[in-house]
Formats: C-alpha cells, sequence, structure tokens
C-alpha cells in the first residue's frame, strides 16, 4: 500500500471511489462535484485527451455514445499490440472505453472482457453493447461486476490484461499484481497506462477525497509498481514514463490538477510529483 493512504482505512478507500465513479456513470459521462475524477470533462475535452494519450480519431469516433469519459492517462491497447483470436481483460473498464476499442482489434474469433466494481459504470457499458454489434457486426465483448483485487475469472484465461488508470485506485495493489499474474495464460502479456509517483505527495495533496477519486493520491511511486509486479512473478518488465498526460490535464485547465496544484510547496508543479506510466511486461 502506498504510503500516502497510512491514515485511511482501505473501506474507506474503496468506497469513495465506488460512489465517485457512480456519479461519474450517472451523470452521463461529465465528472463529478467541482472536480475531475482522473479525466477530463466529457465532450471535447475528453476528444482532445484521447488523442493527445494516443488513440486514434478513427477508433474514437467508432466507439459507442458516451463509451468516452475522459478517464483515460494512456492507451493501454495500443501498448498491447492486440491480435485476432486473443482473449484480453480490461481492469477497471467502466463505461467499456477500451474494450470496444480492443474488441474491433481481436475480431470475432477473440473476446474482451471488462471489469469493474461500480454497478452504474457495467448498466453504462452493457446498453453500448448493442450499438457496439450493430456497427462491428462483433458479439466477442463482455462485462462483469468485480473488484480487480479479486477478479471473477479463471486461472490462466487471458492472454492479456490491460488497464486505464485504475490500478492506482486499489488500496491493495499487490494482490491486484497478483490476479494479472494469475489470470494469465503462460506467455501472457501486460499493457497497463497509470499513474505513478516521481517522488511522494506532499501531505496536503495526498490526504484530498478529490484526489484520491481522480488517481492521484493513491498513486505510488514508479519503483513500487515494478517492485509489485515482479514480486507477482511477472518478467520483462519496462516502464515507461509520459509527461504528456500531465501535461494535457493542465492545458485543458482540468479542476482537480488545479486544485493540486494549489496545495503544492511554492514553486512546484504537479509534473514534478506525478507522471503518466506505461507499464509492460509478460508471465513466464
Amino acid at each position: 500500500m502506498s504510503k500516502n493512504h497510512s491514515k485511511i482505512n482501505p473501506e474507506d478507500i474503496r468506497l469513495k471511489v465506488l460512489e465517485g465513479y457512480a456519479a461519474i456513470a450517472q451523470s452521463g459521462g461529465s465528472c463529478c462535484g467541482p472536480s475531475s475524477c482522473c479525466g477530463a470533462d466529457a465532450g471535447e475535452s475528453a476528444l482532445q485527451l484521447a488523442q493527445t494519450i494516443g488513440y486514434d480519431l478513427d477508433e474514437l469516433a467508432a466507439l459507442p455514445e458516451g463509451a468516452n469519459m475522459g478517464l483515460s492517462c494512456g492507451n493501454p491497447v495500443a501498448l498491447a499490440s492486440l491480435r485476432p483470436g486473443e482473449v484480453v481483460v480490461d481492469l477497471g473498464s467502466g463505461g467499456g472505453f477500451d474494450v470496444f476499442i480492443a474488441g474491433r482489434k481481436v475480431g470475432p474469433t477473440g473476446r474482451a472482457i471488462g471489469v469493474d466494481m461500480t454497478p452504474e459504470m457495467l448498466a453504462k457499458a452493457r446498453r453500448n453493447i448493442d450499438s457496439y454489434r450493430e456497427s462491428t457486426g462483433l458479439d466477442n465483448v463482455e462485462f462483469r461486476l468485480g473488484e480487480i483485487e479479486h477478479l471473477p475469472l479463471a486461472d490462466h484465461c487471458a492472454d492479456v490484461v490491460i488497464s486505464n488508470c485504475v490500478i492506482n485506485l486499489s488500496p491493495d495493489k499487490q494482490s491486484v499484481w497478483n490476479e494479472i499474474a494469475r489470470v494469465l495464460k503462460p506467455g501472457g502479456r501486460v499493457a497497463v497506462s497509470d499513474l505513478a509517483l516521481l517522488q511522494p505527495l506532499p501531505p496536503a495533496v495526498a490526504e484530498m477525497v478529490e484526489a484520491l477519486v481522480g488517481c492521484i493520491a493513491g498513486a505510488v511511486l514508479v519503483r513500487d509498481t515494478e517492485r509489485m509486479a515482479r514480486q507477482a512473478g511477472l518478467v520483462d518488465i519496462q516502464l515507461d514514463t509520459k509527461s504528456e498526460y500531465i501535461d494535457a490535464m493542465t492545458t485543458i485547465n482540468d479542476p482537480l490538477y488545479r486544485q493540486v496544484a494549489e496545495h503544492l510547496p511554492a514553486g512546484e508543479k504537479i509534473s514534478n510529483y506525478v507522471t503518466s506510466l506505461s507499464v509492460s511486461a509478460r508471465k513466464p
């Protein structure tokens, strides 16, 4: 567990995240309250952010309405280099954004499975399945209710596990990495986009509930992410820090990032502490 959570009960963390993302789903995609939640406001900002972090405009245009809620901090689908026929699992699938993109790439002989603990997000994603089927002719996506620390999946069932700005929300990240290793087939791949810390957050930021729901307060140091993946038994771990996401959130004047910046020491900026992190790894 991140040091930033040392004073917060893990179940309180889970409840705050659940409540925050339920509100996002119920709001129709825009983020709740006075701040955003790990992403941009709905509409043009969400589209702008997705393009900035590596999504193709044609991919975005083909998505079911409302699937892109601006909750991404990278493009794990591109990182995964998905192939036809593969089974891909998306941890914290939300409205189905990456699942619907992945489904097109794995094709009729593959399968894309989203797992999310928020019933409201699950309902939103499932409502979009019909639209996806009509536009693609594919019947290869599904969404399951579950916690990423306890995946509702059999051992050795996935070729690829992806996740987009979600693992940092978990109060038990080691269990998440252990579950990733469990469900992967031997030789299976991991492609994760997440937020990570370059240095510990100031206490005032770490204890902000808005920052917790917005992924920042739950993030751990880059080296801790590598340690947990390795401890889970994964190999060939590659980490790539990227400033594009943090820069984009600053550019679109995201409310959460603006609020976080106000709590930093004088002369400091968010990118001194937080980075977008791409993680790739393999199960032996």
